[in-house]
């Protein structure tokens, strides 16, 4: 299902939270996102991370479409436009990479669709922004930390950041991030034990799911 790069971006900010999840198998893949969805999440990132993800991708875009109609599905960790056009042809409604490629943000550009570019300095977010790219990803979160993102809302106050990398479903963590200024965050393996997964306990997911969420909720209003 496609939906509109404003309605995407709002949610990404109003729900905080966008988990980042990779399985080859599509069966797991697909109870996975049912669980996030059950659990109140409404943004899911795919990540282009093992051999036929385009595959696995496509069959979880359907099936998004048409059991989690509310859920925004988008694809993370591509670093070329050649993939970036593949997967929104597929239904990405929105592209994340580990880096900032120009030649993907005039891809994104050119059907409206949100394109968030891993960024480690102030230039990198500069010339993101230069090329259209509303939101940023702060890359690698655990390496470059809270207090870089502080230091550039000093002087791009309008910068719009998301941080993937080092965020754990905690409050003082999640207080720290949006403290800090950032609009959201990205989650993978916190939110996805291996163990939990390996065992199908998906009701687990959906209630660390429903958790971070008020986390989250709270650590957005007091850094506020």
């Amino acid at each position: 299902m496609r939906f509109n790069k404003i309605k995407v971006l709002e949610t990404m900010f109003s729900t905080g939270i966008i988990p980042v999840f990779y399985h080859s198998d599509i069966d797991v893949t697909k109870k996975v996102v049912r669980a996030c969805y059950e659990g109140g999440i409404s943004v899911f990132e795919f990540t282009n991370r093992g051999e036929f993800a385009q595959e696995v991708f496509g069959e979880l875009s359907k099936f998004v479409a048409k059991e989690c109609e509310r859920m925004i599905l988008g694809i993370g960790s591509v670093v070329d436009a050649p993939t970036a056009a593949a997967y929104m042809q597929l239904g990405a409604n929105f592209i994340v990479g580990p880096l900032f490629n120009p030649d993907i943000a005039k891809a994104a550009n050119r059907r409206l669709i949100p394109y968030v570019p891993g960024c480690g300095s102030v230039s990198e977010i500069g010339f993101a922004q230069e090329a259209g790219c509303d939101l940023c990803k702060i890359f690698p979160g655990d390496v470059l930390g809270a207090a870089f993102v502080k230091a550039i809302k000093a002087p791009m106050p309008w910068s719009m950041l998301m941080v993937t990398g080092g965020v754990k479903p905690e409050e003082a963590n999640l207080k720290m991030w949006f403290d800090a200024g950032v609009n959201c965050v990205g989650m993978g393996s916190n939110l996805f034990p291996k163990e939990v997964i390996a065992a199908g306990e998906w009701e687990k997911i959906t209630l660390l799911c429903k958790n971070v969420l008020v986390i989250a909720s709270e650590a957005k209003q007091s850094g506020k």
